[in-house]
């Protein structure tokens, strides 16, 4: 299994960018996505995750009402549309995969990721 991600950089205070993660070797609509973050000197968090058909959505409290989660079934793509970005949303962003979103939500025992992302916001 891979994960690709991309989509990162430097962004102004207000500002949106789209991330994308393109997953290889499984069967994707068998597979819930995430996306998680990180920054130097805290644990990662999950930020959003999405059920295998798309119906069913998690959030994170900080990025409720910013941030979008959405997934390409025939492009084996998972995306995530961040609005209003503020200088607190700066991390690496992670894409994973797993059976069970609820997995993904804790982050328990996710064997797959993809390479991290950054995102840079300026204020």
């Amino acid at each position: 299994v891979q994960l690709q991600a991309s989509g990162g950089g430097l962004v102004q205070a207000g500002g949106s960018l789209r991330l994308s993660c393109a997953a290889s070797g499984l069967t994707f609509s068998d597979y819930a996505m995430g996306w998680f973050r990180q920054t130097p000197g805290k644990e990662r968090e999950s930020v959003a995750t999405i059920s295998w058909g798309g119906r069913s959505t998690y959030y994170a409290d900080p990025v409720k009402g910013r941030f979008t989660i959405s997934r390409d079934n025939a492009k084996n793509t998972v995306y995530l549309q961040m609005n209003n970005l503020k200088p607190e949303d700066t991390a690496v962003y992670y894409c994973a995969t797993d059976k069970l979103p609820s997995n993904l939500r804790i982050q328990r025992g996710i064997n797959y990721w993809g390479q991290g992302t950054l995102v840079t916001v300026s204020s």
